[in-house]
């Protein structure tokens, strides 16, 4: 059994998960139900969870605050977090690869979410959680957000500006950076896609490729068309897609 807490300022939405939890993740064990982060914070600490879920918006502390009454190898859990955040603010935990459930919890959400985190590789969730703190800063500009990247054993804190081009392959994905790295992401282009969406300087130019069109050096025609990048790369583009292409080089 995975052990796991909940932390949530409302009665009912603590209760509403309970019942989820009990209902459709049978492989869950739930040793507290905590108001505030204080108390959650004491749970965590009496209770040992692989799992929590926690709220963002709550009176006295936020959730995001969690990071401050741990040091860094006391973290050995992970967190889901609970939220009714607008869609600019979910594009930060998209960046910052943290799992969310958007309130009202609906049961399908919980299942997958509980999923991906039994088959993740279960890094240490520290530095992700201080990206997504600076993600959330809506002070910060999105060419300074860092994107969270896994490639193997490894995570990777990108600036989206960075990325010069973006590959599909299967399952998987290939990015292309500034100084020539190449990473190969366990992502497909379509996560990536979405991850970027709030970007205006991607564009998903072909089934297998997105460019950052501030890279692109130049359109041919010929060979069914293609772009031409900065570090000698090349991305396909598709027919149907030129006229938008056009549109936003302009």
């Amino acid at each position: 059994m995975i052990q796991c807490i909940v932390i949530d300022d409302e009665p009912k939405a603590r209760n509403l998960l309970k019942s989820i939890i009990e209902q459709y993740c049978p492989t869950l064990n739930i040793a507290a139900l905590c108001e505030d982060l204080p108390s959650g914070v004491k749970a965590i600490k009496k209770y040992k969870p692989q799992l929590v879920f926690l709220d963002i918006e709550m009176p006295g502390h936020s959730g995001l605050e969690l990071m401050d009454f741990f040091n860094d190898n006391e973290v050995d859990f992970s967190i889901i977090f609970t939220t009714a955040y607008n869609e600019y603010a979910l594009q930060a935990f998209r960046f910052s690869a943290i799992d969310y459930l958007l309130k009202p919890i609906q049961h399908n959400q919980l299942v997958e979410a509980v999923e991906r985190y039994s088959k993740q590789q279960h890094h240490k969730q520290t530095e992700q959680l201080r990206t997504l703190q600076e993600n959330l800063n809506i002070d910060t500009d999105w060419d300074e957000k860092r994107i969270v990247v896994s490639s193997g054993q490894a995570l990777h804190f990108i600036k989206p500006t960075d990325i010069v081009m973006l590959k599909g392959e299967a399952a998987y994905s290939e990015l292309h950076l500034n100084n020539g790295t190449k990473l190969l992401a366990s992502k497909n282009l379509k996560h990536f896609e979405e991850t970027l969406a709030a970007l205006p300087f991607f564009f998903r130019c072909h089934k297998s490729y997105i460019v950052n069109i501030r890279a692109v050096l130049q359109y041919i025609k010929s060979d069914g068309g293609y772009l031409k990048l900065k570090n000698n790369l090349t991305a396909s583009l598709s027919i149907d897609k030129v006229d938008e292409f056009l549109a936003l080089m302009k």
